[in-house]
């Protein structure tokens, strides 16, 4: 059953830059109640403030943060999980806390907001949840190894929980961007030692993703396909969309592993 017609409440987490703020543009552009997140909404400029839209403190790596955000934004019909960490290194140095505390914002902290909005989704009959992944996250890249599970755990996640929620119409699911040029490349961060054996081939791989991501897609374009998810009477499970995604995904198809893990390595300069 399909809850009476309303304006939609949505909430979109990282709405202060990237997909994330062009996609809070999209769903007040589309009539909907739009709550968005960010570290220090307080300090926010305001060229990147959307009209209409609300802003809310969010630390993912806090679950007090999360429950107060959740309690903040009330009934929520629309939820884009778009937060999250760039995190690259060699995966034989990558330290415990970096990497749990990746986790913990990009899978956990994820997890435990949907789990706050989902039962009021399901006790209304309507409800989208969308994961932002990453390509990576289906076509891992070497020296991106933290990076890619965090986003396969959020896929994964949201693809066995569908057939849970798909009978109250709520639905889940997946989108998995290609290189988008948001400005990430500025803000990841590097774990690799000084020195370190696996330097010189980090630096070529990390150099030529900077230089796929300052040459893709607008945010625009992922807001547009997230936009589309959300609208779908039955989403897909997952949607990509970006520089590169239409042809990786086809090799993924159609090829061995082994051979589409070679190519996709090869781009970035790791031969093996």
């Amino acid at each position: 059953m399909t809850a009476p017609h309303r304006q939609r409440t949505a909430l979109v987490t990282g709405a202060s830059s990237g997909i994330g703020l062009a996609t809070a543009r999209a769903l007040v552009a589309g009539g909907h109640t739009v709550y968005g997140t960010g570290r220090n909404p307080d300090g926010m400029p305001d060229d990147v403030r959307v009209p209409g839209v609300y802003y809310l403190p969010l630390d993912l790596a806090d679950p007090a943060s999360i429950e107060r955000c959740a309690a903040q934004a009330g009934p929520v019909d629309v939820l884009v999980n778009n937060a999250g960490e760039s995190q690259s290194g060699p995966f034989e140095e990558l330290p415990p806390d970096d990497l749990e505390r990746l986790f913990r914002i990009n899978v956990l902290g994820a997890v435990l907001l949907s789990q706050l909005v989902l039962p009021g989704m399901r006790e209304r009959g309507y409800g989208r949840v969308v994961m932002v992944g990453s390509m990576l996250g289906s076509l891992p890249l070497a020296y991106r190894s933290s990076y890619c599970a965090s986003k396969a755990a959020l896929r994964t996640f949201a693809s066995a929980a569908r057939a849970e929620f798909a009978p109250y119409g709520v639905w889940l699911t997946t989108v998995e961007p290609g290189s988008i040029n948001t400005g990430i490349s500025g803000r990841r961060t590097h774990l690799v030692r000084s020195g370190s054996v696996f330097e010189e081939q980090y630096r070529r791989v990390i150099s030529r993703l900077d230089a796929r991501e300052a040459a893709g897609i607008p945010a625009e374009e992922v807001a547009a396909q997230i936009m589309d998810a959300i609208r779908a009477r039955r989403p897909r499970p997952m949607y990509a969309v970006g520089g590169g995604s239409r042809v990786a995904f086809a090799m993924k198809r159609t090829l061995p592993e082994s051979v589409t893990e070679r190519i996709l390595n090869r781009q970035f300069g790791v031969r093996f």
